[in-house]
């Protein structure tokens, strides 16, 4: 939707997207390898409130790697990461804590026009799930 200048713009509508990384990235230039698209671009941006992580298997301690996008894929820029862990987990009877990237309501990552979000991992893994949840303008 076209939006009026010097009006305030709100959110239009909720999203919620995964992606699941598998293969380590280990080049932290512009044009890294092995990562996956976890959002798609939006004509007006978007409000993300939320970035979590869970291994499918047993993970060794990686890195969690969030990238931005103003080209389509093209050009990434390391924007974030984190650490997961190593652990016994998941399993049966052991519940896993998710990874945290740390935007809330109240810290959100802004996303302009056009801009998408890639994610990446350090370590090869059985698959890192990555989820992200926030708002369209």
């Amino acid at each position: 939707m076209p939006v009026t200048p010097n009006s305030i713009v709100s959110p239009q509508n909720t999203f919620w997207t995964s992606a699941v990384a598998t293969t380590a990235n280990t080049t932290w230039t512009d044009t890294p390898t092995n990562t996956v698209a976890l959002t798609f671009t939006n004509t007006n941006g978007a409000r993300v409130k939320k970035i979590t992580a869970l291994a499918r298997a047993i993970p060794a301690a990686t890195q969690l790697q969030l990238y931005a996008s103003s080209d389509a894929g093209t050009t990434k820029r390391l924007i974030n990461t984190v650490t997961m862990p190593a652990s016994s987990g998941p399993a049966a009877s052991l519940a896993q804590i998710p990874v945290d990237f740390g935007y809330t309501e109240e810290a959100p990552l802004v996303l302009g026009p056009g801009v998408s979000l890639w994610v990446g991992i350090g370590v090869t893994n059985t698959g890192i799930v990555f989820s992200c949840e926030g708002y369209l303008y």
